[in-house]
């Protein structure tokens, strides 16, 4: 089956909206729940956590309590159109770089995450030239429901919909009700 997804003009809004828990305020603060979250859990769960953007991967990089639990990196050393550097590639035992068009989800994109879900390394999966924010929706649509699969991706504050939604991050404790809510945003998308 073709997966080359595109966010039309007139559903780009729908996409707005946090796929789990937003979690308000600095970087800072996000970051000391976020870990607040992960301590109360960690005993009970064998935990993966997946981060989608740059400054969730170089704060959850730079915390130790964090890193630990980190398989995956999405960036695309861009953060609001400027470059951004990420220290931390000797971390990952896997780079890969590719190609994902602004607004898209590329059938690449699809099968490069199947694989690394399926894999035991630590990977940074580098988006080359596009970006890498729609991503979270295949990765989170991909993962299985057994272990804890956590997915965190940070959260622009959005001022121009109906609703206001403040800056943060977003947590998502991957599950059923998730991955139901995913399959409906990727029906909204264009096929390519």
């Amino acid at each position: 089956m073709d997966k080359n997804l595109k966010i039309s003009k007139e559903n780009r809004h729908r996409f707005t909206q946090p796929l789990g828990r937003l979690i308000s305020g600095d970087r800072n603060e996000t970051i000391k729940e976020v870990v607040a979250s992960i301590s109360d859990i960690e005993n009970t769960f064998d935990i993966s956590i997946y981060c989608v953007g740059d400054i969730v991967t170089k704060d959850f990089l730079a915390n130790l309590s964090l890193r630990k639990f980190i398989k995956l990196c999405i960036i695309d050393e861009k953060t609001q159109r400027e470059h951004i550097r990420i220290d931390s590639k000797n971390f990952f035992e896997e780079i890969i770089e590719f190609e994902n068009p602004a607004g898209t989800i590329s059938q690449k994109s699809w099968d490069i995450l199947e694989k690394i879900i399926a894999s035991e390394k630590r990977t940074l999966l580098n988006v080359t030239e596009g970006e890498e924010d729609l991503l979270v929706l295949p990765l989170v649509a991909l993962l299985p429901l057994e272990n804890k699969h956590l997915v965190f991706y940070g959260q622009p504050p959005i001022t121009d919909s109906k609703i206001s939604i403040p800056e943060g991050l977003v947590f998502v404790d991957v599950n059923k009700r998730i991955q139901k809510l995913v399959q409906k945003y990727l029906s909204l998308m264009d096929k390519t």
